[in-house]
């Protein structure tokens, strides 16, 4: 028996493996005759979709002397922010709180305990826009309206398991295709796939999420959606004859 790895390409060549080799790495339902050799091919597949959701986290900050006024400013504040976003057609099931919170503000002196000052009050939400080319006019009225927070945009696929599927179809392709010139290459042909198994799918990362404090509206605010790739690796062996 010979047998030939060759990492760069990501196929393993196991030239006629009798039957009783198969403990030495080849599983026993994938015994292959004498006269015949597997091919174990590694290959990745790919899709690439234009991202149409764009998740951003607004939020409004506060501060008062008291708890109390800042928790009562900020939640006045944030009616105004989620008023508007009603307004704009988010629907509610696209608006979820993120984040609350309230927390003391203190003056730091010379060898003297810090002292309370007033408090901060913060209150945040997940926003899902399905339509990303308005979703940059929306973060200006939400601005103009409070918001004084603004965290993203996360870019993603809202129909990924389609995108997944088309991955994992180019995969197939690209490993009968390998698997074809592999074939040509030592004198055989393919003839059948013995085996099919899928590795960690690849979805699209999320973008870095950015922190922006914003005092006024930013006329005219773009988000350019690009272009993101969704991956499928497969590993296939062929038998060869």
């Amino acid at each position: 028996m010979r047998k030939m790895i060759l990492a760069a390409t990501a196929a393993t060549l196991i030239w006629g493996i009798p039957a009783a080799s198969a403990q030495t790495g080849t599983p026993a339902e994938l015994t292959v005759p004498d006269n015949a050799t597997l091919l174990e091919v590694v290959v990745e597949g790919q899709a690439t979709r234009v991202p149409d959701i764009a998740t951003i986290r607004a939020g409004v900050v506060t501060q008062a002397t008291s708890a109390g006024d800042a928790l009562k400013q900020n939640a006045a504040r944030m009616a105004a922010v989620l008023a508007a976003l009603k307004k704009a057609g988010i629907a509610d099931k696209d608006v979820q709180t993120a984040a609350i919170s309230l927390s003391p503000q203190y003056k730091y002196g010379d060898n003297q305990p810090p002292v309370i000052t007033g408090y901060q009050a913060s209150n945040s939400v997940s926003v899902r826009f399905r339509d990303i080319e308005k979703s940059g006019a929306i973060l200006d009225a939400l601005v103009a309206q409070g918001a004084n927070q603004i965290n993203g945009p996360d870019l993603s696929i809202d129909a990924i398991d389609a995108a997944q599927d088309e991955a994992r179809t180019d995969a197939i392709r690209r490993a009968r295709s390998r698997a074809d010139l592999y074939a040509k290459a030592a004198g055989l042909r393919v003839d059948r796939i013995l085996s099919i198994s899928e590795g960690a799918n690849s979805a699209p990362p999320p973008r870095p999420m950015a922190m922006a404090r914003m005092e006024a509206a930013a006329p005219n605010t773009k988000i350019a959606p690009g272009q993101q790739n969704v991956n499928a690796t497969v590993t296939v062996r062929f038998l060869l004859r």
